[in-house]
């Protein structure tokens, strides 16, 4: 029985004509077909890689090349096919010298491939961790239950390579970030069809973190390093948590380029130091803990920048930000925002995050909105406190306002509140810029119960979410639904701002913004409940483009009765920018009768 270990290599036919074609020398070009007889997956491999395809065309090809390539493509095809899994291929390359154009014949019938045998995966180093329960111990059972290439699959040399990547990868992410294959053989029996398969996997040290080491910061105080840390000294080495606190850090606008890593060479050099110690104390040296290094390249502290733009809900826009990276250790942004319908002025100073994991804030503002005949000019000053992760947000505001409103031309109210509102946001995505499975959920509950600065006591609720649901490889469904509710007395008093209205880009389609609500005179104004819904089918016929179809209804009022659904449905085309889904729809409004175009960016919550 012969026994045989897998590897590819080159012809020395084929290197002969290699170092012909490529000589200086000059020969009259010859022309010559390929024709291929093999199985689909095989006859692709042969054509992007055999030698006859390859330098076909080429000035310096003359017949004696030729036949020299025609006789040594059957080594070549061989090797080829082998990493394909099909070791015993009876193979043919004949060259038909008759007609204008020499045609050069090959035909590959690969016999039975080579299947995956015996497999040995030997881990050497997992030793159990002192003092830690067995559900904290390193998993070593599913390490090897993770082994991609499986017995009884074809032995495929692309398969041979990712499945032993795949096994070192699972174990230098978490605590042994110096684990390496000290040994791999795949020995092929071309006889039996059967590849036996060996790997050696030496875990190397198990590694902690220690401390936190801080370079390039020169403007910015160390704590907004320090306070978004999640990794504690002691913590097992984790690929994941680098990340995390590298994203973390990158988000908070301080910092133009940002680099979290174990420092690997630290502890190198102390074991180097410690090369004529015993056996024990380098085993002790192994295990110290990886200095934690964060690299930053700071941002400008000032930075102003200009814009415009077109909004289908609030009409043309011009903006212009400037933001201050360091106003007495706080960070601050202001932007004046010009819109056909609104304007907006603000200016917000954040506190850099606690090490507790809290993102305080507070701002002042001034809006003007003239929107379905109904003019709202709203002065507030607002502090905020926000904590949790993307998965689960949660933030706790109080804002004090002023409010004139004024219908059809004639001031109508003037009122002030101080409202207190928690909001959480819950996130089950795939993906949180492009998703296409999950779910993501809003909710707040607020309002102004004490008669302090506050001209009508009130209580309000609101919540929305969507929901991501597969279909296909490039279908899915999209499903919306948004509620609300205000309780008062009276609504009279109530800042417009806390009241409901629906219609336009992210509401019902195929309305105006905000247009559906509660008549008075020729005006539109908010209600005290809001109920909206919507479904949409899109269909992605590239990778990054795509159509779609939806319905969407809903309704504003003052009453249940009121809210009886306004429908609007149409179709759009979607585009995964770099930036996020870009949406363009052309819907109808079924109660007004007319077709409006809505433009969208991004996922907004």
């Amino acid at each position: 029985m012969a026994q045989v270990v897998a590897k590819v290599s080159g012809c020395l036919a084929a290197a002969g004509v290699l170092a012909v074609l490529a000589s200086p020398a000059a020969a009259q070009a010859l022309k010559y077909d390929v024709h291929i007889a093999a199985p689909g997956a095989l006859e692709e491999l042969l054509e992007q890689n055999l030698d006859l395809l390859r330098f076909r065309g080429n000035p310096r090809m003359d017949r004696e090349q030729l036949l020299r390539l025609v006789r040594a493509a059957p080594e070549q095809i061989r090797t080829l096919v082998a990493t394909d899994g099909y070791y015993s291929p009876v193979v043919s390359a004949k060259l038909d010298r008759d007609g204008e154009t020499p045609k050069v014949e090959i035909s590959v019938q690969p016999g039975e491939p080579v299947r995956v045998g015996d497999i040995d995966l030997v881990l050497e180093g997992f030793a159990p961790t002192p003092g830690l329960p067995p559900d904290q111990q390193f998993d070593t059972a599913r390490l090897k239950a993770g082994w991609t290439l499986k017995k009884g699959e074809v032995f495929r040399q692309t398969d041979w390579e990712q499945a032993k990547r795949g096994l070192l990868r699972q174990v230098v992410q978490t605590r042994y970030p110096r684990a390496q294959l000290t040994d791999s053989q795949a020995t092929v029996d071309p006889e039996q069809h059967l590849a036996a398969l060996r790997v050696v996997l030496d875990s190397g040290p198990e590694l902690r973190f220690g401390e936190l080491r801080i370079e390039g910061l020169k403007r910015y105080p160390a704590a907004i390093v320090r306070n978004l840390n999640p990794i504690h000294a002691g913590d097992y080495y984790s690929e994941a948590a680098l990340q995390s606190y590298q994203s973390r850090l990158q988000d908070t606008g301080y910092f133009s380029s940002v680099e979290v890593s174990a420092d690997m060479g630290a502890i190198l050099n102390e074991q180097l130091d410690a090369a004529a110690a015993t056996p024990a104390q380098n085993a002790e040296a192994a295990m110290a803990p990886l200095p934690l290094l964060v690299r930053v390249t700071e941002n400008k502290r000032r930075n102003v920048s200009a814009g415009v733009g077109f909004s289908t809900n609030t009409g043309n826009r011009a903006s212009l930000t400037y933001d201050d990276l360091s106003v007495f250790g706080l960070r601050m942004k202001s932007a004046l925002t010009l819109e056909t319908k609104k304007q907006t002025a603000r200016s917000d100073f954040y506190f850099p995050t606690t090490a507790e994991g809290y993102n305080d804030s507070f701002g002042a503002s001034f809006e003007r909105s003239d929107i379905s005949g109904e003019v709202t000019s709203v002065a507030s000053v607002a502090g905020k406190r926000a904590w949790g992760t993307p998965l689960l947000e949660r933030s706790l505001s109080l804002e004090l306002l002023t409010e004139t409103k004024t219908l059809d031309g004639i001031p109508s109210s003037t009122s002030k509140s101080l409202p207190l509102t928690y909001g959480v946001t819950w996130r089950k995505l795939d993906n949180l810029l492009f998703p296409t499975k999950g779910y993501a959920l809003n909710a707040q509950l607020g309002g102004a119960l004490l008669p302090v600065l506050t001209d009508r006591a009130f209580v309000r609720g609101y919540a929305r979410g969507v929901l991501y649901r597969p279909l296909t490889t490039s279908t899915n469904l999209i499903l919306r639904a948004e509620l609300g509710g205000l309780a008062s007395r009276d609504k009279v008093g109530v800042p417009a701002v806390y009241l409901f209205r629906a219609g336009g880009d992210q509401s019902v389609r195929g309305y105006a913004f905000q247009e559906l609500g509660v008549r008075e005179g020729d005006a539109i104004t908010g209600g005290r409940y809001l109920a909206t819904g919507s479904a949409e089918f899109q269909y992605w016929f590239k990778p990054s483009y795509g159509a779609a179809v939806f319905y969407d209804a809903g309704n504003a009022g003052d009453t249940f009765n009121a809210l009886h659904p306004k429908s609007g449905y149409g179709v759009g085309g979607r585009w995964k920018s770099p930036v996020g889904p870009i949406n363009v729809d052309v819907a109808y409004g079924h109660a007004v009768r007319k077709y409006r175009l809505h433009f969208s960016l991004g996922f907004t919550f």
